[in-house]
């Protein structure tokens, strides 16, 4: 099953996808966030009999726009911790992004000028969290996963190095797109492709993180509850544009595209002011 988040007009609500052309609204939810906050929302979901809607032009929303927690993990694709000249790690590396940071997945991303100078794509896999999990273990935590779905975890890199904490060149406002849709049947071991005006940046397969999806809702878990709605980044892979040499980033009118097979793409307009 496919869900999504479209605007409509000044407000938002939460739909069941039906095919590449309609929707259904799931009624009674504003967002796939306030759905995720009903323990029977698969349920909700799958029954759903609302308004019919026409997805040709509908507009995307961050498919789930008020997570109450977003964990990025860095360093979690052999290939990438490979480029950066890294060993593999013995436990995840983690830092946090902010609900502010996310867009919709095809919206324009404006980023200040002042934050322009070293702009770089990320694409990653987004886990949501469908149900409340504290010390879950790696072999049951299929269960509290809600389904999947693609981020560009853009960075301002020149803001990122600037100390040790990475959190500042992450979460730039509404510069990830997160989206389109979250599928809740994704299985691991497809396509994950990152292209800068359609040349090819990032192209890997998902099966080769270094920490599962699984391992991550264990290790998370145990140090603090995973609420429904949260979102789990789960790293890029490698070709980023600050490890090539010469480093390339993306500039002023340049268009991300990062998608996953099965799971969609998001794309973004870059637009430097």
């Amino acid at each position: 099953m496919r869900l999504a988040t479209l605007r409509k007009g000044d407000a938002t609500v939460a739909v069941r996808v039906d095919s590449d052309t309609t929707a259904t609204v799931i009624d009674g939810y504003a967002d796939l966030s306030a759905l995720l906050s009903d323990s029977d929302w698969k349920s909700l979901a799958e029954k759903a009999s609302g308004e019919n809607v026409a997805l040709a032009d509908a507009d995307y929303a961050p498919v789930v726009p008020n997570p109450s927690k977003i964990v990025c993990v860095g360093l979690n694709y052999g290939t990438h911790i490979k480029e950066m000249g890294r060993d593999l790690p013995e436990y995840p590396t983690l830092f946090s992004k902010f609900k502010e940071a996310l867009t919709g997945p095809y919206d324009d991303v404006i980023v200040p000028a002042y934050a322009a100078g070293q702009i770089d794509w990320e694409a990653e896999l987004a886990v949501v969290i469908g149900k409340q999990a504290y010390q879950v273990s790696e072999a049951d935590a299929a269960e509290y996963i809600a389904g999947y779905s693609v981020i560009n975890d853009y960075t301002m890199r020149d803001y990122q190095y600037r100390t040790l904490q990475w959190d500042q060149g992450k979460t730039f406002e509404k510069t990830s797109g997160f989206g389109p849709f979250l599928d809740t049947d994704y299985v691991l071991g497809t396509k994950i492709e990152t292209r800068l005006e359609g040349e090819v940046m990032q192209s890997a397969s998902t099966d080769d993180l270094v920490f599962t999806p699984a391992k991550l809702v264990d290790y998370l878990s145990h140090i603090v509850t995973l609420q429904p709605g949260d979102v789990i980044i789960t790293g890029t892979t490698g070709g980023v544009g600050h490890a090539r040499k010469p480093a390339r980033y993306v500039q002023d009118g340049e268009t991300v595209e990062v998608s996953i097979e099965g799971l969609g793409s998001v794309r973004n307009k870059t637009i430097v002011k």
